[in-house]
């Protein structure tokens, strides 16, 4: 099949849809409703924008399998120059959808692609991996995921709970497969996408009786016995009050398996804590990371471009501290930029030949948007204040008795009240909105717990090698008796040349 249209897109969606309930209400066709249906459409535009003529050199390749063109989310990088095309497809889609859409498909496509790459690491079940690789590569498939375990006894591990299947478990298994019973959240995205990958994501250290819930498969989202209730919808206003909330609305669910069959081939790990406990070495966060930081650059970007204007418009941006202010946001903007840069410049091959992106700068990143992205918002808070509120209730007052007053007491210096109101609007959505503040519990959260990985990721599993060798440095080129000897001998070795220069031209990875 190769690359598919955003109408082939959305036919499957709709002959295929997830069951998802929204409060009493049971929906299957999510291509058409209203919670659901801005966002499955702005999926639909990126698979168009990458068959565009003028995007087809950075969206598409050929298929290794079959030669017909497949997206580049799928392409295994054997130079740099195929990660510089990984990252340009990335920031076409982040640029799409202005950063806001966080599980775009192509955050599994690169998660995916790094399963691919180190499938060895899945044992007997390596080739289930690698063709899972090549039929959403094929297809197209548009992928969600699922990682946390429902939040009911955060004190217990899995096998300690309630209910011994609140946690995602193996309730039977036999050659034909496994049946899955137990929650998982959140499955950002899952009630418009295809298919849906699950493997536990646990910080507690897993003992023998939690073994049944160290599982990884993957299954489509109409498949039987399989539901997801979904939150509260931020998509229901119209275009001009909420012009992000009303479109990149990503639909956040809890997916429910009751009694859910996974046939074995779709079965990646079956009950081993081990290789569920270590799966972060198949090399995913550097693929991953490497589209999280091109989003995270777009939607910087955007916040900045959106505050630039707003000022701009009520004569703010002279203010030395709204100057500041957006200054600190074009400081973080181009500490991302520079991490993705050298992501891809000090990224090196594997034993096969094929090069995976440094995965160092790119934890920076994770570990400081989670902190960068939440002050953006307080920033739009702060600098545009009580203009944020200054806001009629709609738009509709245009097609009111008092329709006068929105030239008159809502227009900028040098625009109108509504081209002002339509500005403030964005902001607003942003900085003050429901869908602002789940924006901002994204970015805080949806790598996991930003205190457990900060300290893994920057202190535990760093490469402490230079750090270490600078401090060792100092503190061998002088000892106490250099000072009770002849005082000045320390201060005589270095200037002779017998400290070695602790940098050692080291490389910048």
């Amino acid at each position: 099949m190769g690359a598919r249209t955003g109408r082939q897109y959305l036919d499957r969606l709709q002959q295929h849809g997830p069951q998802v309930w929204f409060g009493r209400e049971k929906v299957t066709d999510t291509a058409s409703h209203p919670a659901t249906r801005a966002a499955a459409f702005e999926i639909a535009r990126l698979y168009d924008a990458s068959l565009e003529e003028a995007n087809r050199e950075i969206a598409l390749f050929s298929s290794p399998l079959t030669g017909d063109e497949v997206s580049s989310q799928f392409l295994v990088p054997r130079s740099v120059e195929d990660l510089v095309k990984r990252r340009k497809l990335h920031k076409l889609w982040a640029d799409a959808t202005f950063g806001l859409m966080g599980r775009t498909t192509d955050f599994i496509g690169a998660m995916l692609t790094a399963w691919s790459i180190s499938a060895d690491y899945f044992g007997p079940r390596a080739r289930n991996v690698q063709s899972y690789f090549e039929h959403v590569r094929e297809n197209d498939l548009f992928l969600t995921h699922a990682l946390i375990d429902p939040p009911v006894d955060r004190s217990k591990s899995a096998s300690g709970q309630p209910d011994p299947y609140t946690y995602l478990g193996v309730v039977r298994e036999s050659s034909e497969g496994i049946v899955v019973r137990g929650a998982k959240m959140f499955a950002t995205a899952a009630p418009y996408a295809d298919e849906i990958l699950v493997w536990p994501f646990a910080m507690r250290e897993p003992t023998s009786a939690d073994e049944p819930y160290a599982i990884a498969f993957a299954v489509p989202t109409d498949t039987p016995g399989l539901h997801f209730v979904g939150r509260e919808s931020y998509a229901e206003g119209n275009l001009f009050d909420h012009p992000l909330a009303s479109r990149f609305d990503e639909m956040d669910a809890v997916a429910v398996f009751d009694d859910v069959f996974v046939p074995s081939e779709r079965v990646f790990i079956n009950q081993d804590n081990t290789l569920v406990r270590n799966i972060w070495k198949v090399n995913s966060n550097a693929f991953t990371g490497h589209q999280t930081s091109v989003r995270l650059l777009s939607k910087l970007q955007f916040v900045a471009g959106v505050l630039k204007r707003a000022t701009a418009a009520v004569k703010t941006d002279d203010f030395p501290h709204v100057r500041d202010a957006i200054g600190e946001l074009t400081t973080y903007i181009e500490l991302v930029r520079a991490a993705i840069i050298a992501s891809e410049a000090t990224a090196a091959p594997n034993d096969e030949g094929i090069w995976i992106p440094n995965v160092t700068p790119l934890l920076a990143i994770r570990n400081s948007g989670n902190r960068w992205y939440p002050r953006a918002r307080e920033i739009l808070q702060q600098v545009l204040a009580g203009g944020l509120l200054y806001q009629p209730a709609s738009i509709d007052i245009l097609d009111s008795p008092i329709s006068a007053d929105l030239e008159r007491y809502f227009r900028g210096p040098e625009i109108s009240g509504e081209e002002r109101v339509k500005l403030f609007r964005v902001a607003c959505d942003l900085a003050i909105h429901g869908f602002g503040s789940r924006h901002e519990l994204y970015e805080r959260l949806y790598a996991g717990d930003p205190t457990f990985l900060r300290i893994m990721t920057q202190y535990v599993q760093y490469d402490w090698s230079e750090p270490l060798a600078l401090a060792d440095a100092l503190l061998g080129s002088y000892s106490a008796s250099d000072v009770l000897g002849s005082g000045h001998a320390a201060f005589e070795r270095a200037s002779s040349g017998s400290v070695r220069l602790a940098g050692g031209g080291a490389d910048v990875r």
